[in-house]
């Protein structure tokens, strides 16, 4: 063999090689990110409509909320979120679409004591979706009974339902725990 064909067989090598290294990597984030964000990364794929810009605005997601100051809450204060967690469901019954409204804000109390910023709804959910991924569409089901409650558009099983929802949320908040 030649010492040109010797070359080139090394360069071809060389090439399959790192392009087989850099598919392993690629896969290797996208399970990454699936595994991450659950639901939420098809959800992303399907509303950009690309893989590779879901993938980035994922990957962006992250990169914020290793940003964020996110911290553990002391047990006192965990009880008494608990607590305001068991009245807003007491009041349930004779005040369903309240309680939703009670418990959406003590949701948003939460996150805020906890480190999320939550002027606005939509990155409170790009936010969330970092590590509860998995129940995010819970949540964005809870949010919009409670719009439509407050207009009078959810029934009283539609908001049972939100507060179900809420309360999944509201439960891996308290408990530092991620969705799984």
């Amino acid at each position: 063999m030649s010492t040109i064909s010797l070359i080139a067989v090394i360069v071809v090598a060389a090439v399959v090689v790192i392009a087989l290294i850099a598919l392993l990597w690629a896969l290797s984030r996208r399970r990454h990110l699936r595994e991450r964000f659950g639901p939420e990364y098809e959800r992303t794929v399907e509303e950009r409509g690309d893989r590779r810009a879901a993938e980035r605005d994922l990957r962006a997601r992250e990169e914020r909320h290793g940003r964020l100051r996110i911290k553990e809450l002391p047990p006192a204060r965990r009880q008494e979120y608990a607590d305001e967690w068991t009245a807003v469901q007491r009041r349930f019954v004779d005040g369903p679409e309240r309680s939703v409204a009670e418990a959406d804000e003590l949701v948003t109390r939460l996150m805020g004591e906890r480190g999320y910023p939550t002027e606005d709804h939509r990155e409170q959910v790009r936010d969330l979706s970092v590590k509860h991924g998995h129940t995010l569409e819970q949540y964005r089901a809870a949010h919009a009974t409670k719009v439509r409650g407050g207009t009078g558009g959810a029934t009283t099983e539609q908001l049972r339902g939100a507060m179900v929802h809420y309360r999944t949320l509201f439960e891996e908040l308290l408990s530092d725990q991620r969705s799984r």
